[in-house]
């Protein structure tokens, strides 16, 4: 069994997944939830966290290029902040085809990062994950992706829009 082989199919697919709840979300759909678990926050936040923690440690991370400054650097530590903002125009949000951009980027990344991927580490690399192996910090990211994939697929299907399951996948889609 090839462990690093497994690993990837499942990013790859929960990435899949993520892709087609942003696909399939209406535009008028995309900038509703109740604060912060906006629909366009809950996509994003799925996308960055799986991208910090592809990497074996926090100071390996670097930010997707194409980054605009549109997000506050205090979106998840300070979401009262950006209320005014959110609430006076979309600029603070992440287009549709912004966010398939991003969520195309964290794919493209997912081979060559999870090849350098020293499972056997004792440690995460993540200051605030304590008392956890390499390998038990991946299982959880895996695990948070497709909770927020869950959280997409039932706003979505309470709008009767069905969203793709996503068993295994080799690689992106180009």
């Amino acid at each position: 069994m090839n462990l690093k082989a497994s690993i990837k199919q499942q990013y790859h697919a929960g990435l899949a997944m993520l892709a087609d709840c942003v696909e399939r979300c209406p535009p008028s759909l995309w900038l509703t939830g109740e604060h912060p678990r906006t629909v366009w926050r809950i996509a994003f936040h799925a996308a960055f966290f799986t991208q910090l923690y592809l990497g074996q440690e926090e100071a390996s991370f670097q930010p997707w290029p194409a980054r605009t400054e549109k997000i506050h650097p205090g979106l998840w530590t300070d979401p009262a902040e950006l209320e005014p903002f959110e609430l006076a125009k979309d600029a603070v949000a992440y287009s549709i085809s912004e966010m398939l951009a991003y969520i195309q980027y964290v794919d493209h990344l997912v081979d060559m990062l999870v090849d350098e991927l020293n499972l056997d580490a004792q440690e995460t690399g993540f200051s605030w994950y304590q008392n956890m192996d390499k390998l038990s910090h991946v299982l959880l990211n895996l695990r948070h992706l497709q909770g927020h994939v869950g959280q997409l697929s039932e706003i979505l299907m309470r709008q009767g829009i069905d969203t793709a399951w996503v068993s295994a996948a080799s690689g992106p889609e180009v």
